[in-house]
């Protein structure tokens, strides 16, 4: 195959986190039993008028913050016609001219043949809208049925300049994005749920063109994984068709997850009219210099500032810094943590250690730790200090995780706290010494490795009495006064 230059394009769809929909009062969460959550604004019927929802607005102006991106003072929305079974008033209430925000930026890194690189790609605009519908396919029986309550949820679209060139790319942009509307608090980015999604336009041209190639465009698609195998597929195809002298048809296509590849839905050779105008029922969205900054303000640091701060002023590797931020919610645990015990290296590595180990597993979820953490902090505190011995720490937080806890009161209970018991240690040092006389005639004679056999046995006789530092001296100086 001939060498192609892919031309991406992404058009990001995130659902917005409002107790209630954009333009009604019907609630916003995800489930519920089918058209149980519909009103006959969000339904369509005749006569109905909708208000918007003002906390939906503020929250596509933060999702621009955190982008980069330069807010319009005076916005308006518009009427997208277009008939389909999902958008049953047979228009979606939109934004075309005077979208929310414009411009922006989000950089990314990525790797691509074991080579870390950035970018930085360029949006083009955020734009406020309703999402529509849910269509249920009975293949089997040949029908389509209709469920009306994701009608009304408040949607932004993140519209990108065609920037990007490969999968890695296009992953990388979108897990960026899904990131930076996770710590502005208006997204949770749940793939799964559909609440953020993606459009990908892939076009591919030769070296020497001036010109974008024919694109083709996929919707809908809901993983991480998806986008990169649709990209990878359509790229093949496009290059495949060029090859062999054909053209690229410009058509909307449908990702067979199943068989990892693109079929067509329908085609795009005519631009679809959907006659826009603005909508009549809805007044424009005005803001002040004070609104922005208030909004500005409002947004907590984000995950690069969040990165640079680790490392400069914690002194924590790049890779603990990144796994750290890669969740808000592990992020802030940390921060907390820090501010309870000043020891950001210690509290990072029970983190990235323990904490996540058993998050790995399955036994204990981010989201509902049975700890909060000031009690993690103690913990780490406890063992950095020897209160409790490094092994023993492991086991005081396995409690935690099943039940919760306060780590010093698990530790006495199961009697692990190191009292640092000096007059006990040498009399047990002394019985130890007693029962195993052939090993420290060895060691008298020169053979230093049994040191190791007789410091074990001590160590688990003593255990919660003293540190293993403390019992190591003791036993030094005994076997040199023998």
């Amino acid at each position: 195959m001939s060498s192609y230059i892919p031309v991406i394009g992404l058009e990001v769809h995130a659902e917005l986190l409002t107790k209630s929909k954009v333009f009604c009062t019907c609630s916003a969460e995800f489930g519920g039993s089918q058209n149980s959550r519909c009103c006959p604004v969000c339904s369509g019927m005749p006569g109905t008028l909708p208000v918007i929802n003002q906390t939906a607005v503020e929250y596509a102006v933060r999702a621009g913050f955190a982008m980069g991106s330069d807010i319009n003072k005076f916005s308006v929305f518009d009427r997208k016609n277009y008939f389909y079974p999902d958008l049953p008033k047979a228009y979606q209430i939109s934004q075309l001219n005077l979208p929310l925000c414009i411009n922006g930026s989000v950089p990314i890194e990525y790797e691509e043949d074991g080579v870390k690189k950035t970018k930085n790609i360029r949006i083009n605009r955020i734009h406020l809208e309703e999402d529509a519908g849910k269509l249920v396919h009975d293949d089997l029986n040949g029908v389509s049925l209709a469920d009306y309550n994701r009608c009304g949820v408040p949607l932004i679209e993140i519209v990108t300049e065609p920037d990007m060139s490969s999968a890695a790319e296009a992953k990388a942009f979108v897990e960026k994005v899904a990131l930076l509307l996770q710590y502005a608090g208006v997204c949770d980015c749940r793939m799964e749920q559909g609440s953020i999604r993606a459009d990908v336009n892939v076009s591919i041209m030769k070296p020497t063109d001036t010109e974008y190639g024919t694109r083709a465009e996929m919707k809908n698609l809901n993983s991480i994984k998806a986008i990169g195998r649709a990209i990878d597929f359509e790229i093949y195809r496009q290059g495949k068709l060029l090859d062999m002298g054909k053209k690229v048809v410009q058509e909307t296509r449908r990702f067979d997850d199943n068989r990892g590849e693109t079929k067509a839905m329908r085609s795009k050779e005519n631009a679809h009219d959907y006659r826009y105008f603005p909508e009549p029922d809805i007044l424009q969205v005005n803001f002040t210099d004070e609104q922005l900054d208030a909004i500005k303000a409002s947004l907590p640091e984000m995950p690069d500032a969040r990165t640079e701060r680790y490392i400069s002023s914690f002194g924590l590797s790049e890779n603990d810094a990144r796994i750290l931020v890669g969740s808000k919610i592990l992020s802030d645990f940390f921060d907390d943590s820090v501010k309870a015990y000043d020891n950001p290296r210690s509290v990072c590595n029970f983190i990235n250690g323990e904490l996540m180990r058993r998050i790995n597993l399955g036994e204990i979820a981010l989201e509902a730790l049975p700890f909060d953490a000031q009690q993690f902090a103690k913990l780490v505190q406890m063992a950095d200090t020897e209160k409790v011995s490094k092994n023993d720490a492991k086991d005081i937080f396995r409690e935690m995780s099943e039940k919760g806890g306060d780590p010093e009161e698990i530790a006495r209970a199961k009697g692990l706290l190191i009292t640092n018991d000096t007059g006990k240690a040498l009399a047990v040092i002394d019985e130890v010494l007693a029962a195993n006389e052939k090993a420290v005639a060895q060691y008298k004679s020169g053979d230093a490795k049994v040191f190791g056999f007789i410091m074990g046995q001590c160590t688990k006789a003593l255990k919660g009495v003293c540190t293993p530092k403390a019992i190591k001296e003791e036993l030094e100086k005994k076997l040199a006064s023998l």
